[in-house]
């Protein structure tokens, strides 16, 4: 297997500005080309986490998703992050996962955050994602569903006797500023 290089990127989200997002977001992202394989942007990079940007959500066809498939193919790697997305199913804590040549995964958050009624304004996902990218194997998942780990467990993959499903479990996470490490 060989190295994969992640770039983990944090920054200081524009509260409910999608496209000053964007462009903030792409500066930060601008660097990386050539010297990473992928980049890893925060839970609702584009609103922040936030329950009333809900009435702003996009489709799949979006300035956002059209955004991170032309910084991945301008950056040569991966990027994910999860933004709020609306299909026919209700609005979801969406994570994308868009990869250069213009292929798009996606994991809808399973675990909502009900403390903050997140479950009240999102819909939930169901399916779990594991994702091939550059010889690895990514498991997709989003800031709450880390307090459940059975749902993250790697279990052994039945089409390759003995290897687990998953070598890499990225979690996106947009977490208050009161957690934060003074």
């Amino acid at each position: 297997m060989q190295d994969l290089r992640v770039s983990i990127v944090q920054g200081e989200t524009r509260w409910h500005d999608p496209a000053a997002n964007r462009a903030y977001y792409g500066g930060l992202i601008a660097p990386l080309h050539g010297g990473t394989d992928l980049i890893v942007l925060p839970e609702t990079f584009t609103s922040g986490f936030s329950n009333d940007a809900i009435g702003s959500a996009e489709g799949m066809d979006g300035p956002t998703v059209a955004w991170l498939c032309e910084q991945s193919a301008r950056l040569d790697a991966a990027i994910t992050g999860s933004v709020q997305l609306r299909t026919d199913g209700g609005v979801f804590n969406r994570m994308l996962f868009a990869t250069p040549d213009g292929g798009m995964a996606w994991y809808d958050k399973r675990h909502l955050f009900s403390f903050a009624k997140e479950h009240e304004r999102y819909a939930p996902g169901h399916e779990r994602v594991v994702v091939a990218w550059r010889g690895w194997r990514v498991l997709l998942q989003v800031c709450y569903d880390l307090r459940f780990p059975v749902y993250a467990r790697n279990r052994f993959d039945p089409a390759q006797a003995g290897q687990a499903d998953y070598d890499l479990a990225v979690y996106v996470a947009n977490w208050p500023s009161a957690r934060a490490y003074p």
